[in-house]
C-alpha cells in the first residue's frame, strides 16, 4: 500500500473507531473512494462494536461491577489500539480477534 492512500485515509480510518456512528460514517463517506487503508480501520472498528455489543448483552444478566468495568477495560484498550494504528498509519489488526473480523467483514470497501 502506498505512502499517499495512507494519507488519505488516515482521517476516515480514525473516524471509524468513535463509537458506531463513526463507523458508518466512514462506511458511507469510503464507499465512492474505496480506499483500502480506511477500510481495513473499518472492519476493525465494526468488529470490536459489534463484539462488544455481544459480550455486553451477555454479561448484563450478571450482577458484577468486576465484570462489567473488565468488559470496558477490555474493549477501550482495543478501540485504543485501533485508533492508534489508524492514527500512525499502520495497517495492523488488533490483537487476538483482529484477523477474524477481516475475514468475516471482507466485503466492506471491495
Amino acid at each position: 500500500m502506498t505512502e499517499n492512500t495512507i494519507q488519505q485515509g488516515k482521517t476516515l480510518a480514525c473516524v471509524s473507531y468513535i463509537p458506531i456512528f463513526g463507523t458508518l460514517i466512514a462506511y458511507y463517506l469510503n464507499a465512492d473512494r474505496k480506499n483500502p487503508f480506511t477500510s481495513f480501520h473499518i472492519r476493525q472498528a465494526l468488529g470490536i462494536f459489534l463484539f462488544y455489543l455481544i459480550c455486553a448483552i451477555s454479561v448484563s444478566t450478571y450482577d458484577s461491577s468486576t465484570l462489567r468495568l473488565s468488559l470496558w477495560v477490555f474493549f477501550g484498550t482495543l478501540l485504543l489500539y485501533g485508533f492508534l494504528m489508524a492514527f500512525l498509519g499502520k495497517q495492523q489488526t488488533v490483537p487476538i480477534i483482529g484477523p477474524l473480523f477481516q475475514k468475516w467483514f471482507s466485503n466492506i470497501g471491495r
